[in-house]
């Protein structure tokens, strides 16, 4: 008889995912049997196509942003791990709040981790920093054309303004960071199911 131990050899390399993203060995295995339903040629491997026909993405409007994260460095195929490691992102953090070996990596669902996932779908050009034009450019993909165009850069001048603390125009990680202090991204960048 098959059990879930069995079933978890499937997957390539799958005790160094676990260790890297927090999934559980359950958890791997369904989104190992996701993985491999989106790559409908059975290619072991998915492309920007393949993401493109995930309903909630296409309907996000950052879902070009949130595909374009899962291939970084340009590349055309995602692998296994490689799809794993973007969604750890978005695993709840667990509550055993015990103390983390510093000699560890930060966990990929970490707050810090969460907000640099963040940052990187407003920061287009990957320059380190969310200029007025980026965060207009993401604000009108969000918004539509539901405001004005007076109003949205209304709105973009304030929000730059209030998180740029040091002058410069645009907004670094670190401002970044600060002006979400008061928000749960925790919760608000988590999917359940992803436990």
């Amino acid at each position: 008889m098959g059990s879930r131990g069995s079933h978890a050899a499937l997957i390539p390399d799958v005790d160094s995912i676990r260790r890297e993203t927090g999934f559980s060995q359950a958890s791997l295995l369904r989104l190992y049997h996701r993985f491999r339903a989106l790559d409908r040629n059975k290619k072991g491997y998915l492309s920007r196509m393949d993401l493109q026909q995930i309903g909630a993405l296409a309907v996000n409007p950052l879902g070009d942003r949130i595909i374009d994260s899962f291939f970084p460095d340009g590349s055309q195929r995602l692998d296994f791990s490689g799809f794993v490691r973007v969604l750890a992102h978005f695993r709840p953090i667990d509550d055993d709040t015990g103390v983390r070996d510093p000699k560890q990596p930060e966990p990929l669902n970490s707050r810090m981790n969460k907000l640099r996932f963040a940052f990187q779908l407003y920061d287009l050009d990957q320059d380190g920093k969310i200029s007025r034009h980026e965060m207009l450019q993401v604000l009108r993909l969000m918004v539509g054309v539901q405001v004005t165009e007076e109003q949205l850069e209304s709105i973009t001048d304030r929000t730059v303004q209030e998180a740029d603390e040091d002058g410069d125009g645009a907004v670094s990680f670190l401002e970044f960071t600060k002006s979400l202090e008061k928000m749960d991204i925790e919760q608000k960048m988590s999917i359940r199911i992803l436990k």
